[in-house]
C-alpha cells in the first residue's frame, strides 16, 4: 500500500470518527447508523452491547436525560492491513442535564475501534469504550448568562445553528 493510499485511509477513517461525534450530538439517528457495517458490534461497557440497530434503538431514551452533549476527540491513532483497522480514539464527552439543577458530567477516554472497509468504504465493525476519568459538578448558571448574548445556543435536533451557519450540513448523513 502506497503512503497516499494509508493517509487516504487514515482520513476516511478520522472522518468516520468525527462524523459519529456529530451524529450523536445531533440525535442524528440516521446518520449514525450509516456508520457500522450491519454486522457490527457496540460495547459501551456495561452500559450497553449490542448490533447497531439495537444501539440506535437504545441511544434517545439515554440522551433524553441530557439537554445538552458536546463529544470530542484528541488523539487518533489509526494501524491498517488492507481492509481491516483498528484505531484508539481519545475522547472527552461533556454532558449537561436540563434545569432546575443541571449539572454537568464529563467523561474522559478512548475508544477502541475495529474497522474494515467494505465495498470500498470504511465502518465500524466492534467499537467499545475505556474510561480514564470522569468528573460531575452544579452548571455554573452565572456562566451561561454571561455569555449567552454572544452566540445563540446549540441545540440537539435540525434547529441547531450549525444547519443555518452551513447549509451543506443538512445533507450530510455521515
Amino acid at each position: 500500500m502506497s503512503a497516499i493510499n494509508t493517509l487516504l485511509d487514515k482520513q476516511a477513517l478520522h472522518e468516520l470518527v468525527l462524523r459519529y461525534c456529530r451524529a450523536v450530538d445531533r440525535r442524528d439517528y440516521v446518520a449514525l447508523r450509516a456508520l457500522y457495517h450491519d454486522d457490527a458490534i457496540d460495547h459501551h461497557g456495561d452500559m450497553f452491547t449490542g448490533s447497531p440497530d439495537e444501539y440506535v434503538a437504545w441511544l434517545p431514551s439515554v440522551l433524553a436525560g441530557f439537554e445538552c452533549t458536546a463529544h470530542s476527540i484528541s488523539n487518533a491513532l489509526f494501524v491498517i492491513s488492507g481492509d481491516v483497522a483498528e484505531g484508539e480514539i481519545y475522547t472527552e464527552a461533556y454532558h449537561r442535564t436540563p434545569a432546575p439543577s443541571p449539572r454537568e458530567i464529563v467523561i474522559g477516554g478512548r475508544f477502541l475501534d475495529q474497522y474494515q472497509r467494505r465495498d470500498g468504504v470504511w465502518r465500524f465493525f466492534r467499537r467499545s469504550l475505556a474510561l480514564d476519568w470522569c468528573r460531575a459538578g452544579a452548571v455554573d448558571m452565572t456562566a451561561y448568562t454571561q455569555f449567552a448574548a454572544a452566540a445563540p445556543p446549540g441545540r440537539t435536533d435540525d434547529q441547531d445553528p450549525s444547519y443555518r451557519a452551513l447549509p451543506l450540513f443538512k445533507t450530510f448523513k455521515g
